[in-house]
């Protein structure tokens, strides 16, 4: 997969300012102290959907309302982040919208996708099983499927690393949480784009370590996908185009654990006051893990903040 340029990026840029403002990069003392150097959080939390998913599906949906005009509906899916954006991005351009979930997924962001108009339907006891069921159901009721990794997914998410970089100062080393690999390619684009030194660190849970297998083996491995907290990290298959771009560019990857997570989750809570889902967590996770080896300004993406409410209040009783 070719990565977008910096004109690409600029562009896509402003598809996505149709649907949201840039969100802010802020340094936090507490955070800092916590974790023994100047850290730089990107808050995708604060887009219209809770999470940076819909900067890739309106990229998306924008081109695939030009490329088909005739086209009526869409499907995707989802542990729930892609799912709001694809339904939000979709009814802007006055698209159906139906979102396989797998039995089992949030109850709070099932309901904000209904919010945003997407039929919901349950199926299968992970995300692989919903997007296998997905594929056969757009074909039978002649629904486009929205892909959960895709070039134009990598525009989307690259418009926030563009933030990034040029919103925070310079970066030694950035920690971004890997779910099918949309995000962490996004930010590779844009620091290969502005040739800037800074190293790319992946995040993955313990519980769902398939990125982590398959970077170390240096070839696709699958692998159980089973982390409570960070669902938006539960990936079973890599991606090889994901892959490709990972193995090429990103400097190690970091797993961590369900404890760690929740730790993360309750630092973020204590020191900024923001509600961190599990995916985001895990980014912070992976920056207190590796506490003792920093060596510069560090950055971490804040991916989303849509947890429900029990888990939430789990994580903060963990001690």
């Amino acid at each position: 997969m070719k990565l977008p340029t910096l004109d690409e990026i600029k562009s896509a840029t402003q598809v996505v300012r149709a649907v949201m403002p840039p969100t802010p990069q802020y340094t936090w003392p507490l955070l800092n102290a916590r974790c023994g150097t100047e850290v730089w959080v990107k808050h995708e939390n604060h887009s219209p959907v809770g999470a940076f998913k819909l900067r890739g599906a309106a990229v998306y949906m924008d081109w695939l309302k030009k490329s088909k005009p005739t086209l009526t509906g869409v499907i995707a899916a989802t542990r729930g982040n892609h799912g709001q954006g694809v339904a939000l991005a979709a009814s802007r351009l006055g698209l159906t919208s139906v979102i396989v979930v797998p039995f089992g997924n949030s109850r709070e962001k099932n309901r904000a996708m209904q919010s945003l108009g997407a039929e919901l339907i349950e199926y299968g006891d992970d995300f692989q099983a919903a997007l296998e069921h997905s594929r056969t159901l757009a074909e039978t009721r002649g629904l486009h499927p929205v892909p959960s990794f895709h070039t134009l997914l990598v525009y989307g998410t690259a418009t926030y690393a563009l933030e990034f970089f040029q919103g925070a100062p310079e970066l030694s080393v950035v920690y971004v949480p890997i779910g099918l690999g949309s995000s962490i390619c996004g930010m590779i684009s844009v620091r290969n784009a502005l040739g800037l030194k800074t190293k790319i660190v992946g995040v993955v849970a313990k519980d769902a370590p398939a990125y982590a297998l398959s970077f170390r083996k240096k070839k696709a491995l699958s692998a159980t996908a089973n982390s409570r907290l960070a669902d938006g990290l539960s990936c079973r298959v890599p991606v090889p185009e994901a892959l490709e771009i990972i193995l090429a560019n990103v400097d190690h990857m970091v797993e961590v654990s369900e404890g760690e997570i929740a730790d993360a989750m309750r630092s973020y809570y204590e020191d900024t006051h923001n509600v961190a889902e599990g995916a985001a967590g895990a980014g912070l996770a992976a920056v207190l893990k590796e506490r003792e080896t920093h060596d510069g300004r560090v950055g971490v993406v804040f991916t989303g903040g849509n947890v429900d409410r029990e888990l939430f209040l789990d994580a903060l009783k963990t001690a």
